[in-house]
């Protein structure tokens, strides 16, 4: 099985993003070829299917969208790596929880290069250290197929989490590696994550 192609997309909105991975998705046949798509987004808050509008406390200036992905409320923005997995399922013999933590792992592995104790909770998905989330994660499974996935925060300003209830947990702290250790560089953690990615994924 060829491993995903991964393409690096820039700096783009979220929305025409998610509108590529819906259309991609939709398209997609038994033979289409796994991808993975990096992308940086401009400020945005988004809401899950499920999520609950009162997680939303003081959005402010920053658009708000709802999206087609599980979970609550969370914030994309400059300085966070984002990582979309379009992935058929079946064919990797994964199911959705395997993919949540294929994912978490990755991270996991990732920051441990940096010197950081990272951990995923079973209670709510996505990456901690000392008790402050540090990656998010929602997927949508369509047709056994995955798009949207992870995002890391590298060197964000963190300042709009607290318009949030992040992921819908009042009084969650939210951190970043600029913070943690002093990383910065996110094409060096997009080097740094897509090999630890890919063999999570194999």
């Amino acid at each position: 099985m060829d491993a995903p192609l991964v393409r690096d997309l820039g700096f783009r909105p979220l929305e025409d993003v998610w509108r590529e991975m819906q259309a991609f998705t939709a398209a997609r046949t038994t033979t289409t070829r796994d991808e993975i798509w990096f992308v940086e987004h401009p400020p945005v808050y988004t809401l899950g299917m499920r999520a609950d509008p009162k997680h939303l406390l003081a959005p402010g200036d920053v658009p708000v969208v709802r999206i087609d992905r599980g979970g609550q409320v969370t914030y994309h923005g400059p300085g966070q790596v984002v990582a979309y997995v379009l992935l058929d399922l079946g064919r990797r013999v994964l199911n959705p929880r395997q993919l949540v933590q294929a994912l978490e792992n990755a991270v996991i592995d990732t920051v441990a290069g940096y010197g950081i104790e990272a951990r995923a909770r079973r209670d709510a998905p996505g990456v901690y250290v000392d008790g402050a989330k540090l990656a998010a994660i929602g997927l949508r499974v369509k047709r056994h197929c995955s798009y949207h996935g992870l995002a890391l925060n590298v060197a964000m300003d963190l300042a709009p989490f607290a318009g949030i209830n992040p992921c819908g947990y009042a009084g969650l702290t939210v951190t970043d590696l600029a913070t943690l250790c002093g990383i910065d560089d996110l094409k060096r953690c997009r080097a740094d994550l897509t090999p630890r990615l890919l063999a999570r994924l194999a």
